[in-house]
């Protein structure tokens, strides 16, 4: 009886930890775990317009990168 007790509880567990991980892994592959920021940011700002000032200075930033490496580009070319 204990053998049979322990058998089933070792199939229940394995059937459990299997179904676990391939949810896991679905949701891998799925990009659910992608955005680790959201939350964060979410909570630094209390307003749209926060979040939106906060949109607009990241885009600031991106575009001013982007004009760096296209002009360290043009160095490049010239160098």
């Amino acid at each position: 009886m204990i053998n049979d007790t322990l058998f089933m509880m070792l199939i229940v567990g394995l059937i459990i930890s299997f179904g676990l991980l391939l949810l896991f892994v679905w949701g891998a592959k799925n990009g659910q775990f992608d955005d680790s920021n959201k939350m964060v940011d979410g909570l630094l700002f209390d307003s749209e317009d926060d979040l939106n000032d906060a949109i607009n200075k990241e885009k600031k930033l991106k575009d001013a990168k982007e004009q760096k490496i296209k002009k360290d580009e043009k160095k490049n070319e010239v160098s």
